[in-house]
């Protein structure tokens, strides 16, 4: 039992066609331009294969795994080959469980849900907070930022060493910063994590789009990534790998479709038989158009095939450095160092800015959207920047003075639906930006840093 779907064009050449390309915004200084979408790495566009699907589909929706009516067993058919698509994306074994949730941050409280008492979790302070905080349950090891991927190695290494081999323990890592874009040592961590007795696993949040994720390939334990950041809307997530500890767990939520077998006991009380599958942690009716829409972008992402999609990619990233380079005013954040290999994730401060305040001329007199603050990753930020970070929105606050660093950072990001027109808005709106400054003058609203309209133009 099938929908009828739109098929990928081998034809098209990156970028990928996504939603909104066409869309324009108003600009403060007067008319309109098409919107320049360069913040990626907090929600990715949707393809426009995946809306094309989902659309197909729609007139078909029924409940999952709850009716005998066409429609439904139809669903039900669409949503279970979807976690098989997931399972060839990842390169999942074949006794690994693919789990559906509702983001990164969901995949990880599940798992930190399931860990077996008396596990231990060691973490790195450079990680996302979808990664960092949900072990509140756990003893925590929290490892300092390495400065290589060598250092990251060695660090964990030592942190495992001594500990009991049949004590369980996890590591978790990203695979690309959310802040840096730089890409971590993931195999090599594995093995360290495996040589300890210790399972591992990965954050795919900001690798899944950019580069493929073979979880054999890698020797992980689970992975972890987002639907939003995939190309995918709606509201999806994904935790994929071992079994065990996910069985032997309780329900990540009780209820209709994680139980098996509910009966009533002469005593008035309830039994419940659990279900061993996937099926154990997707408690109440699942949201199978997001579900379908991952699997949409996983198949869209392969048949365009990730080496092309990786190259195109690495031409923007050296691009954007270069030009951001030829601006003294700017520092590119980095943790590895300038050869590290990165995803379109590029994180940087201007000398004598606020950073709110340059996100929102980029978005207000160039139509350029990007992201500025700590990204969720503060205790990262923190050590890259050297200094407090101001309080969120604070546009209002006084401009570091010449020479000072800036207390938040201004995040560029972009991938598979990026034109090479929108990288060069950018590039010459940072540099028209550093030596001309603002037309505008901006200030703080409801923790949003806007142009003040009652103030006179710049």
């Amino acid at each position: 039992m099938s929908v009828s779907t739109a098929a990928v064009d081998q034809s098209i050449c990156a970028p990928l066609p996504v939603l909104g390309a066409d869309v324009t915004v108003p600009l403060v200084t007067g008319g309109d331009v098409t919107y320049a979408a360069l913040d990626y790495a907090a929600s990715a566009p949707a393809l426009q294969r995946v809306w094309d699907d989902v659309a197909a589909y729609a007139p078909y929706y029924g409940s999952v795994h709850r009716g005998a009516g066409y429609l439904s067993q139809l669903s039900t058919d669409l949503f279970e080959n979807s976690r098989r698509t997931v399972a060839e994306f990842l390169g999942c074994r074949a006794e690994d469980q693919v789990v559906f949730t509702r983001s990164t941050t969901d995949s990880l409280n599940l798992l930190a849900a399931a860990l077996p008492a008396g596990c231990e979790v060691f973490v790195f302070e450079t990680e996302h907070h979808a990664s960092l905080l949900p072990w509140r349950d756990a003893r925590v090891t929290y490892l300092d930022a390495p400065r290589t991927p060598d250092q990251a190695v060695a660090t964990l290494e030592r942190a495992l060493a001594g500990r009991g081999l049949s004590d369980p323990a996890l590591v978790c890592v990203t695979g690309a910063s959310n802040v840096t874009g730089e890409l971590w040592p993931v195999k090599e961590l594995a093995a360290a994590a495996h040589a300890h007795g210790a399972r591992i696993v990965l954050d795919a949040a900001q690798l899944a789009p950019h580069h493929p994720v073979d979880i054999a390939e890698l020797d992980v334990d689970w992975v972890a990534f987002s639907g939003h950041k995939l190309y995918a809307p709606f509201g999806s997530g994904v935790l994929a790998g071992r079994a065990d500890w996910l069985v032997d767990a309780e329900p990540y939520l009780a209820g209709g479709g994680a139980s098996r077998k509910v009966a009533r006991r002469t005593d008035g009380g309830v039994d419940v038989e659990w279900h061993t599958t996937p099926a154990r942690h997707e408690a109440g009716s699942p949201n199978v158009i997001g579900v379908y829409s991952i699997a949409s972008a996983c198949k869209a992402l392969t048949e365009a095939g990730f080496d092309r999609l990786v190259a195109r990619e690495q031409r923007l990233v050296t691009r954007v450095r270069e030009g951001l380079a030829g601006v003294p005013q700017v520092k590119v954040l980095s943790l590895f160092g300038d050869d590290a290999p990165r995803v379109g994730v590029i994180s940087f401060v201007v000398e004598g800015w606020n950073s709110s305040h340059f996100a929102a001329a980029l978005s207000a007199e160039y139509g350029i959207g990007v992201r500025d603050g700590l990204f969720c990753a503060h205790p990262l930020v923190r050590t890259l920047l050297g200094s407090e970070p101001q309080e969120p929105g604070e546009c209002g606050a006084p401009e570091a003075a010449p020479g000072e660093r800036s207390l938040n950072a201004i995040r560029v990001s972009f991938g598979a639906g990026t034109p090479d027109e929108h990288i060069e808005r950018f590039l010459g709106a940072v540099r028209e930006l550093v030596s001309k400054g603002a037309r505008w003058s901006y200030r703080t609203e409801e923790g949003r840093c806007v142009p003040d309209r009652g103030a006179a133009q710049v």
